[in-house]
């Protein structure tokens, strides 16, 4: 099965080990797709050990309603494994009540030791 985040690669060889803590997302592009990942099958543990504590909620609620169906990453700034911030810009689209949206954010990534963490994001347009 080629993975949600659209990389082209097998879910096992790609988010499965990430989302299971076999091994860490590398980069912040990498922390992106797998939380993008995370989205798709509704892993709140994992979305919020990934999400830096300065802005981490206490929970999140899924939209049984919503179907992710796609990602594309737009552009990346900085975030790989020498950096210690990134910015990811993609554009998430998704279904909800069988009508199509796209979610294009640019998000922000920090990095403290070797995990890589969700900041925040600006939604760029809907």
């Amino acid at each position: 099965m080629s993975c949600y985040c659209g990389r082209g690669k097998a879910f096992e060889q790609c988010c499965q080990p990430i989302l299971q803590g076999v091994r860490a997302a590398k980069t912040a592009e990498t922390l992106m797709r797998s939380r993008y990942t995370a989205y798709v099958l509704c892993l709140e543990p994992y979305l919020l050990k990934t999400w830096h504590a300065s802005q981490c909620p206490d929970s999140i609620e899924f939209d049984p309603q919503q179907k992710w169906i796609g990602l594309k990453i737009v552009a990346t700034i900085d975030g790989q494994d020498t950096d210690n911030k990134g910015d990811v810009e993609f554009v998430a689209r998704y279904k909800q009540a069988g009508k199509a949206y796209r979610l294009h954010e640019k998000s922000q990534f920090v990095r403290q030791g070797e995990a890589w963490f969700y900041t925040t994001g600006e939604i760029l347009d809907t």
